[in-house]
């Protein structure tokens, strides 16, 4: 069967066919006819039965018109009336023996009547066409199908853009069509942004096409969520029955776990398509979700019904259930995808994903840069392949089940320190949830934020995300990818370390809430500065409208409305895990965790273990109520009627009437504070304290004016509450650290250089405070990590450090590394006095130790060997 290979056409045959969309002989469209722009009101419409009645009268009396023989069928088509479209194709073919663009739509006729080899025979007769007739589709719907067919072939995207999509846009420049085209082809590639930009031109061109406004809904379906959604809804409103717009409704219900939601949006799909594949893949993906296997198998085979070679069936099952976190499953339905289609490009990228969360990196790398090869356009591709570039740059360290990656100079720094932490959250928390990890756990920490997008996402973004896990896989971004203010790294990897936990007990079956609430909670037992904390805005969204109940959770993660829902999400999750713990007991929580492993349903699971889903709502409205209510009892939390620019005499006036106005008393400190009037200031603050003791605010303030007055005592008194509150207060840190040195309270000074090494441990200051520690503390190890770090660091003054390093060396007894420490600070300075004394006090305990202790001699000081590495 002959084959038109359009990826090597020649040059002048290319040049060719582009010279057919900027051709000046268009051929002018049928479509400005009344009675095709009735066919094609109620096709936008979403009318199809009307449609298809009105498309058999008029075909009858147009027999020519290629425009009305393309609605039918696709009417048909979108009706699942597949033999029907099937006739109607031959009848139009037999009408049109040159159409293209009925061809084009026989692909997917013969595919869905199980006729796989006419459809590939279509394609193939389009080439023949256009080598032999190539002037006779110089119209816009030809080109439009033209550019599709080529797309198909592998020939350029640029080229099709270039040479067919933007000519069209200038030789016709009120069709919208073309611009769909390129927003579409945007899509393909998961190229968001050029999409939105492309359907906004085309919503200027034709706001009632409900298409565009599809095409706005995924193009903002990742980055604008409430966006997006205002986009369905305005397809919806134009076509009530647009099934692209249906499905990604069920799609989104899924993800929220509203599965009875999104079967009645996989009803009304089937209500128009009884047999819709997509339908049916969801139906899939819902069965398998909750554990239904029968069910699972009878929809995929519906799915395939009617295409059994349909491999976007397979991918859509495992994209779902990668987004679930079943990454196991999900690879196996990629792979199923691509038995039926080798070509599939989609699937082969989503596999790579899938296999890369699984830590199997060897085959995923291979498959995104097959990928990549393959479709050089597609942006996650393209993002994946330069992202194992860098990584290949990166230092693995190796230890207790860890594979821990790194940026080279950043695993110097704090590398050990990370594995320290990992290894005590491995053992904490493996043992209180009965869980034994036999895998390999990965790490890696990206030094550059869009690294982790790339690792996590597959694209930039996902900025508000600190850490993620995918079961064994962990990605995170360091300190250095955070700015000037990076959060807890520790508390970072300690919460993504109980998901690894919790996901291995599970394998992977829980729902967001439940994972996420655990791994906050579990911050919180772990070290009361970790997780999150009660705030008044907090408590204002538990006793309001913003109060998810328990049994709806997950859908509060997808769809927040503001940074802030989705941080307090996080929060109100993790209380409800501290309920279920507090009124049931951990072992019951565990018990959840066994029965969501053996495949029960979260509800089932609760009821089982709890009590039904009604009553652990309305326990848990109670308990968090409740805890709302104990965030400053006593405080007025009411917003104050107060001038924006209220002076101090007018807010002290309005605060007679209301002295317990928590708003109107920080407003009050901030003024007193802004004029100096240190004495005032203190008095409001102590009221704010009485009335709310856990506000971190109160507490910096406080230190403040005690450091502006000089009374070192108070202030280091209310420092050392300040820290309690928080975790990531680097200021606070290196305050109470230096008040702590004056006073000789080095426990204190100890635990700040901890915290500040749990924060950024890439600032030169803290490893200097921590050397000063060790050295006060005698605490050999702790200085020679800090000076190492030091050096790490490209310091102003290797020498001094190699010195430093080599006189504790030698204190510590290992005069090896001591001797090449000190030869080391005579490379950097060859005439620094203390650094030789250092080495003939080292040389000389050398001849007193026995032959047999003595260290190997040091290299020969050529100028080879005493120059430094580059």
């Amino acid at each position: 069967m002959w084959r038109l290979d359009l990826r090597r056409v020649s040059a002048s045959a290319w040049f060719f066919l582009l010279a057919l969309g900027s051709s000046c002989f268009l051929v002018p469209d049928h479509s400005f006819a009344e009675d095709y722009r009735d066919l094609q009101k109620l096709y936008r419409a979403g009318d199809y039965q009307k449609c298809a009645e009105t498309a058999v009268k008029v075909s009858q009396d147009r027999p020519a018109d290629e425009d009305v023989w393309a609605i039918k069928i696709r009417t048909e088509m979108e009706l699942g009336r597949y033999a029907e479209a099937l006739t109607t194709l031959e009848s139009g073919l037999r009408a049109l023996p040159m159409s293209v663009r009925l061809r084009w739509l026989g692909r997917s006729v013969y595919r869905f009547n199980g006729r796989s080899d006419r459809a590939r025979l279509m394609e193939s007769e389009i080439g023949a066409l256009l080598q032999q007739v190539a002037w006779r589709y110089g119209d816009l719907q030809s080109q439009l199908v033209l550019g599709e067919f080529f797309l198909s072939q592998r020939v350029d995207p640029k080229k099709v853009l270039d040479g067919i999509y933007n000519i069209l846009k200038k030789r016709v420049p009120s069709a919208v069509e073309p611009v769909i085209a390129c927003g579409d082809l945007a899509l393909e590639k998961q190229d968001f942004a050029l999409a939105a930009k492309h359907f906004e031109q085309a919503l200027k061109m034709d706001e009632a096409n409900p298409d565009v406004h599809f095409g706005l809904a995924r193009a903002y379906a990742e980055s604008e969520g409430d966006r997006a959604s205002n986009e369905l809804k305005a397809t919806l409103e134009l076509n009530p029955n647009h099934v692209p717009a249906l499905l990604m409704i069920a799609d989104g219900h899924i993800d929220a776990e509203r599965y009875v939601e999104a079967g009645e949006a996989l009803a009304r799909v089937e209500s128009i398509n009884a047999k819709h594949p997509l339908a049916a893949a969801y139906r899939a993906v819902i069965a398998h979700l909750r554990n239904e296997a029968d069910t699972e198998r009878r929809a995929r085979q519906l799915a395939l019904s009617t295409w059994t070679e349909n491999p976007q069936v397979d991918h859509l099952i495992g994209r779902k259930l990668s987004h679930k976190y079943r990454f196991a499953e999900a690879a196996a339905c990629q792979r199923r995808a691509l038995e039926l289609d080798p070509t599939f490009n989609a699937a082969r990228l989503q596999l790579a994903q899938d296999l890369l969360r699984l830590g199997q990196e060897e085959e995923g790398w291979k498959l995104a840069r097959a990928a990549s090869d393959d479709d050089e356009y597609n942006v996650v591709a393209h993002n994946l392949v330069a992202l194992e570039q860098n990584l290949a740059r990166f230092r693995t360290l190796e230890e207790d089940g860890f594979l821990l990656r790194m940026e080279a100079r950043e695993a110097e720094i704090y590398g050990p320190r990370v594995l320290d932490l990992v290894k005590r959250a491995k053992e904490t928390l493996a043992a209180k949830y009965h869980v034994e990890l036999r895998q390999p756990i990965v790490i890696e920490m990206f030094p550059r934020q869009s690294d982790f997008a790339i690792r996590t996402f597959g694209l930039p973004g996902g900025a508000g995300f600190l850490g993620v896990c995918f079961g064994t896989v962990i990605t995170a971004n360091s300190p250095a990818s955070q700015g000037e203010n990076p959060s807890c790294w520790e508390a970072t990897l300690w919460h993504e370390f109980c998901h690894v936990v919790t996901l291995s007990k599970t394998r992977n079956k829980m729902p967001r809430w439940l994972s996420e609430g655990i791994s906050v909670y579990e911050e919180g037992v772990e070290n009361r500065t970790w997780g999150q904390a009660l705030t008044p805005q907090y408590r204002q969204m538990l006793l309001g409208d913003d109060f998810t109940p328990l049994s709806q959770l997950s859908g509060a993660f997808l769809h927040a409305q503001s940074p802030l829902h989705l941080q307090f999400a996080y929060y109100e999750s993790a209380l409800a895990v501290e309920h279920l713990v507090a009124a049931y007991g951990h072992e019951a929580l565990v018990a959840i965790l066994d029965d969501l492993g053996q495949g029960l349903a979260i509800n089932d699971a609760l009821e089982r273990r709890c009590a039904g889903l009604e009553k652990l709502d309305r326990e848990f409205a109670e308990f968090a109520r409740k805890r709302a209510g104990e965030l400053g009892p006593m405080a007025d939390w009411s917003e104050p009627e107060l001038p924006r620019r209220a002076d101090e005499a007018t807010i002290k006036t309005w605060l007679k009437d209301h002295p317990s106005n928590y708003t109107g008393l920080s407003r009050l400190a901030q003024v007193q504070m802004a004029t100096k009037s240190w004495d005032a200031a203190i008095a409001t603050l102590e009221k704010m304290r009485s009335l709310y003791p856990e506000d971190v605010r109160v507490y910096s303030q406080l230190a403040t004016v005690y450091h502006e007055q000089g009374r070192n005592s108070e202030e280091f008194a209310v420092l050392k509450r300040l820290v309690e509150l928080t975790n990531d207060d680097l200021d606070a840190f290196a305050r109470l650290a230096r008040l702590a040195a004056q006073s000789e309270d080095w426990k204190t000074m100890g635990d700040m250089a901890n915290r500040w090494l749990a924060v950024n441990p890439l600032q030169p200051g803290v490893h200097r405070l921590a050397a000063d520690v060790a050295e006060k503390l005698g605490d050999t190890k702790l200085a020679i990590g800090s000076y190492e770090s030091l050096l790490a660091l490209d310091p102003i003054d290797p020498a001094g450090l190699h010195l430093q390093l080599a006189t504790v060396r030698e204190r510590q007894g290992d005069l090896a590394a001591a001797r090449r420490h000190a030869l080391l600070a005579l490379e950097e300075t060859p005439r620094f006095a203390a650094a030789h004394e250092r080495l003939r006090s080292i040389v000389e305990r050398l001849r007193s130790t026995p032959a047999e202790d003595a260290p190997p001699p040091p290299p020969v000081a050529t100028p080879l060997t005493m120059r430094r590495a580059s």
